[in-house]
């Protein structure tokens, strides 16, 4: 018979695996705003004793920072990352969380149980005797982002995600971030308070974070003097256009960034760098910005109906405004019921919108259709 699984030694006083400290290091770096976000969480811990919390956001929208800036203002979050290869498994979550509990609330365990990662009912037992122990007012908070990243096939059809618990504990709440989905595929069936943020309903906001983080993070010429006016901002003659921080180019990158901070993140970090020594190009992306939407495509494509998928694709990406999908499944002559299962798996890809009782879709981001333009496989 196997022994049960040791906890694992960790020179991490938070318990987590050192390399989600890189991640959280690396994602709150030149941090700002979202206070918004920060608002909304903050008063869901007040006005519920318990309860899940979920910032949904398209790819690059921020989530990931926003919870990492999170943990590091507040320690005695418990943190995880699902987007390391072999974290998104259900029996590696339950094995790190509940060690991480087991140290941070000193619980005599000195091993887990050989079934400790069957089901949600060891980390559900650790949360209510963790719940059983909390001070007045006292909480505990365990932060995992990026659900979408989750292999579904590592636990049973029908089960909630990461077997995170349908019932909480008074004290107790989960702090979640994904990508858009649909609600029927929510993964989650929970009974106890839970909210949810999407950062799309918060446009203005958002423009004011995207303004905040180009004057923070866009590396300045030497300030000029203007006689009567003090020192004024340089940017670069990359982006300086006709003026100053009122040029052309910095109004153009805030519209086509579209309000997405791994887009502009990319483009100021390969402006700071020298990428574009000949000359600013929208049309030009950063390899890392390139990378990043190679990673959507190949999520996309299905090999099994890839030339299907191919050419619901190419409809998508010739289209400016959304569009149908009866429209598309005219396009190429195919039923509307095979496109719309194709559109639902690349939910989190798209925007959707509801005209006349039927579905329209775009692809997320304008940059990512123009990449896609390029690629040969299409």
């Amino acid at each position: 018979m196997n022994s049960p699984p040791k906890l694992p030694s960790t020179t991490n006083p938070r318990g987590h695996p050192t390399e989600f400290d890189q991640i959280i290091q690396e994602k709150s770096r030149n941090f700002v705003g979202r206070n918004f976000v920060f608002t909304a969480i903050n008063e869901f811990l007040q006005c519920y004793s318990r309860g899940y919390f979920t910032i949904i956001g398209a790819p690059g929208s921020g989530k990931s920072a926003i919870l990492a800036k999170y943990v590091t203002e507040n320690p005695h979050v418990v943190y995880y990352n699902t987007e390391f290869e072999g974290k998104n498994l259900a029996d590696e979550f339950l094995r790190n969380i509940c060690t991480q509990l087991i140290n941070q609330y000193s619980l005599n365990y000195n091993s887990l149980p050989d079934n400790a990662t069957e089901g949600s009912w060891f980390l559900s037992s650790l949360l209510q005797q963790i719940s059983e122990k909390l001070e007045l007012n006292q909480k505990i908070i365990i932060a995992i982002d990026a659900l979408n990243c989750i292999d579904h096939n590592s636990q049973p059809l029908g089960t909630n995600l990461f077997y995170l618990p349908r019932y909480l504990p008074d004290g107790v709440y989960f702090l979640l971030t994904r990508r858009p989905f649909l609600r029927e595929k929510s993964g989650l069936l929970i009974e106890t308070p839970s909210q949810s943020l999407d950062l799309a309903d918060f446009s203005e906001e958002n423009r004011q974070d995207v303004q905040a983080y180009i004057e923070k993070n866009l590396t300045p010429l030497p300030p000029l003097p203007y006689e009567g006016r003090g020192e004024q901002k340089n940017f670069s003659p990359l982006l300086k256009g006709e003026g100053l921080e009122e040029g052309s180019n910095i109004k153009r990158l805030i519209a086509e960034c579209e309000n997405n901070f791994m887009y502009l993140s990319q483009i100021i970090n390969a402006i700071n760098e020298g990428f574009y020594s000949e000359g600013f190009d929208f049309h030009q992306l950063p390899p890392g910005l390139e990378a990043y939407y190679q990673q959507h495509l190949q999520k996309m494509l299905d090999e099994a109906k890839e030339d299907f998928s191919i050419a619901v694709l190419n409809v998508l990406i010739q289209q400016q405004k959304a569009i149908s999908t009866s429209a598309i499944a005219h396009i190429i002559d195919a039923d509307e019921y095979d496109v719309e299962q194709v559109l639902e798996n690349w939910f989190e890809f798209l925007h959707q919108q509801r005209i006349t009782e039927e579905n329209y879709y775009s692809l997320y981001h304008s940059s990512f259709r123009h990449w896609l333009t390029k690629q040969q496989i299409l």
